[in-house]
């Protein structure tokens, strides 16, 4: 008899499933669009098959249907350049895009130019998988600024910097007074190599619930003291956060003023930091979560400044049953 080559899983995934790093969509409620720098262009040549890709993203995005559940393939080694605040829009509800490739094949996108070059999200529930995006210019002020959009999802991704002094301060920022509620950060890997003082991956300016950033890679090469290399908020509450399982490696040497992990001087709000392993080089008074922050549940942050060959210790303290 032959031999069955195909695995048959009947339940299903019920948390989804990538193969090779790239999510597999099983089920598209609407139409799937295609989009290839190299072989792809944005006319009537073109429909947004696989076999006639467009050639570039945004024009992808202006095909779409809102809330219909389109998911743009964005296709091995597709690239493109971001050069100001409007070139793209991120602006059609309910959109996924998804890249494929693994490695440096994913689909990249080099901001230059200007440190207003950006991604504009302005509408709701839209991903974005497994892309890489790079700063090229000189103190970036945000890659993604997330205005009155409601569940925005960066999953997978990978944010690098050009050199010492060309990079992101910041990967995803909300803006103040608008709704971006259900913010989820998760799987990304940033690495900031520019001297002009790298701020957190997640800039939070509005009051917000459900922001879920867990499993990142932070790395820091350059010190940028008394900031956090993940989440800010000042004084804004944040409620239902989850902070879990992110690891930051940093040469952070002053955290007095600071935090490590989350920076905030909000004394309301919900949520766990959780499971948090951080590497730093502040040997003194280390601080991982602002002293403010009593909202938060704290469980298992571990953190370490040693040059010495030990594991980390429990940040903040174990609490004890008063």
């Amino acid at each position: 008899m032959p031999v069955n080559q195909f695995s048959n899983y009947p339940g299903g995934f019920s948390h989804g499933v990538t193969i090779r790093g790239v999510p597999v969509l099983t089920v598209a409620d609407g139409n799937s669009w295609y989009v290839d720098s190299g072989s792809g262009n944005d006319s009537g040549a073109a429909d947004g098959t696989i076999t006639k890709p467009f050639a570039t993203l945004d024009y992808a995005i202006g095909r779409a249907t809102a809330n219909n559940g389109d998911v743009i393939y964005l296709m091995a080694g597709h690239a493109e350049t971001i050069t100001n605040s409007t070139g793209m829009a991120w602006d059609v509800a309910g959109i996924s895009i998804v890249g494929l490739g693994t490695g440096t094949t994913r689909p990249t996108f080099t901001f230059t130019t200007a440190n207003t070059a950006r991604i504009g999200v302005t509408a709701d529930n839209i991903s974005v998988d497994n892309c890489i995006f790079i700063g090229n210019f000189l103190s970036i002020a945000t890659c993604f600024l997330v205005g009155a959009a409601a569940d925005f999802s960066v999953n997978n991704c990978a944010f690098r910097d050009t050199s010492a002094v060309l990079g992101f301060l910041t990967i995803v920022t909300t803006t103040v007074s608008t709704n971006s509620d259900g913010l989820t950060f998760t799987n990304n890997l940033v690495r900031s190599d520019a001297t002009t003082t790298p701020g957190p991956a997640v800039s939070i300016l509005n009051t917000i619930r459900r922001v879920n950033v867990s499993y990142n890679y932070v790395v820091h090469t350059v010190a940028s003291n008394n900031i956090s290399a993940l989440i800010e908020h000042a004084a804004l509450v944040v409620d239902e956060l989850l902070c879990a399982w992110n690891y930051v490696y940093s040469i952070n040497t002053d955290t007095a003023t600071g935090a490590i992990l989350v920076k905030t001087t909000a004394t309301t709000g919900s949520g766990l930091i959780m499971h948090n392993r951080i590497r730093a080089q502040d040997v003194a008074a280390a601080i991982v979560v602002t002293a403010a922050a009593v909202q938060y549940g704290m469980f298992d942050n571990l953190y370490t400044g040693e040059t010495t060959l030990l594991s980390g210790f429990v940040l903040p303290a174990i609490a004890t049953d008063a």
